[in-house]
């Protein structure tokens, strides 16, 4: 999408780096890549499973993070009409695509300890 052409060698480095940046804004905070690693892991997970998944965060920050997560579009999150109120999240398709690009970073990462 960053090419004008649809072609990657045509995106310029200034492409490029704008497109990383954005994915990277996307992707900020301190427990969005945890929060993503359960779902990668877990699939469907109620907001009291990550809760207890991740006992470090705390619930607003753990609700702002799900939020965030939900505008970009890397999670969706769904609403039973129960009570207690039943709330489930899980990675959209878009977020699952992400599963590629982490394990590479993880695999670039680890070459700094070799």
């Amino acid at each position: 999408g960053y090419s004008p052409t649809g072609k990657l060698e045509d995106v310029t480095p200034d492409m490029a780096a704008s497109g990383v940046e954005g994915a990277l804004r996307l992707l900020e905070g301190r427990w969005k890549m945890v929060i993503i690693f359960h779902l990668f892991a877990g699939g469907v997970l109620r907001f009291s499973e990550l809760e207890r998944a991740i006992p470090a965060v705390s619930q607003k920050m753990l609700i702002q993070q799900l939020r965030e997560l939900e505008q970009g579009g890397i999670v969706s999150r769904t609403v039973y009409p129960q009570v207690p109120p039943k709330v489930e999240y899980r990675l959209t398709e878009w977020g699952h695509a992400l599963c590629p690009a982490l394990d590479a970073l993880l695999e670039w990462a680890a070459l700094k300890k070799k």
